[in-house]
């Protein structure tokens, strides 16, 4: 039965069709005695022996598992265009989350988390100087990241143009004497949410791209509240205006578009 459910396992599901596959899957019994199973690809017995000890650390550490470990291939991510076609096939306008160099994997997974919950349509990382999509990322995520588009891109700014271009209005949360309260902001429109750095925000350039930024309002005595927990509380009330939105639909060579009011 053991052995049944590792093949089970064997591809995970992600991104409507894609999968991502785990070559070997590790149940921890305890802290000492693991069982290393074949997912079913062939592997012999020295290949697994390897991966038990690779997975022994993790395992014997104080390392936060909740008993199963997966050896899994590169994480297959995605392009904007993937993003945008997924909000189409939904017939839905574009719900984007772009994080402008955050680096703590706890906040990225957090943030990932609450995307695949209110479901967004994909997630725009940069580059360089931020968190990737790593263990830890996956660990915070509880497994989000494997049902979400991700995309990596080499110019955030660039980015942003582009979606602005493609009729995506680009709302930076920022704690700023120009912005809107959050919860007086008109969200429902296709949107791209822009998430600053723990620490310095948003970037100035990313800043200025912006349409608009929102803010939370706060009445205690610390001064910000952590990313992920802002981010949140913001994707959630984008969902909350989208569950009411009525739009107007035109369909032209097979593909759906959302009329915004950017597009007029």
């Amino acid at each position: 039965m053991l052995a049944a459910w590792a093949k089970q396992v064997g591809k995970l599901d992600n991104r409507d069709g894609c999968f991502r596959i785990a070559k070997n899957v590790a149940v921890l019994g305890d802290k000492i005695n693991l069982v290393v199973i074949d997912a079913g690809f062939g592997y012999p017995g020295d290949r697994l022996a390897t991966v038990f000890e690779a997975i022994r650390p993790h395992a014997e550490s104080d390392a936060n598992h909740q008993g199963v470990a997966l050896e899994c291939g590169d994480y297959p991510y995605a392009e904007v265009s993937d993003c945008l076609e997924l909000a189409a096939e939904r017939q839905e306008p574009a719900l984007l989350l772009l994080l402008d160099h955050l680096q703590d994997p706890q906040n990225v997974g957090t943030l990932l988390r609450t995307a695949e919950t209110v479901g967004v349509h994909g997630v725009v990382l940069p580059g360089r100087r931020a968190a990737e999509v790593t263990p830890a990322v996956v660990n915070a995520s509880s497994g989000a990241t494997e049902h979400l588009q991700i995309v990596v891109v080499a110019n955030l700014a660039q980015t942003i143009g582009e979606l602005q271009k493609a009729g995506i209005w680009i709302v930076g949360v920022e704690d700023d004497e120009r912005a809107q309260q959050f919860d007086r902001a008109d969200l429902d429109m296709p949107l791209g949410l822009v998430i600053g750095a723990e620490g310095p925000g948003l970037a100035r350039l990313t800043r200025e791209r912006c349409d608009f930024l929102v803010k939370l309002p706060m009445r205690g005595q610390i001064a910000s509240l952590n990313a992920a927990v802002a981010g949140s509380i913001v994707l959630y009330h984008a969902w909350r205006a989208r569950r009411s939105l009525i739009s107007w639909q035109c369909v032209f060579s097979g593909s759906c578009c959302w009329l915004s009011r950017r597009s007029g």
